[in-house]
């Protein structure tokens, strides 16, 4: 099976909505690995390790986002998989 890894920016109503913890369990549904972040421009930003299917159904996912998010952009680089994350995660920003 083939692996990939996806950084993705969504833009639009995505933040109050829990996107991030929606996100996080369908990540983790789907046995992926990284994780997601909100932006102080009011964006979602996330990258996404594990198999090409999964991974494309969770971006898949993310140009719809949960049921309060209105998604109006999203941006998908397909990026070297590299395996280094054990878990999806929740992150800051710093």
């Amino acid at each position: 099976m083939t692996k990939i890894r996806v950084h993705v920016m969504i833009s639009g109503l995505v933040q109050g909505v829990c996107f991030r913890s929606y996100a996080q369990d369908k990540a983790e549904s789907l046995g992926l690995k990284g994780w997601v972040m909100n932006k102080r421009d009011g964006k979602v930003e996330t990258v996404f390790e594990g198999e090409k299917t999964n991974v494309e159904d969770m971006v898949s996912w993310c140009r719809k986002g949960p049921s309060g998010a209105r998604v109006e952009k999203i941006e998908v680089k397909y990026e070297t998989y590299v395996g280094d994350f054990d878990s999806f995660c929740v992150e800051y920003p710093r």
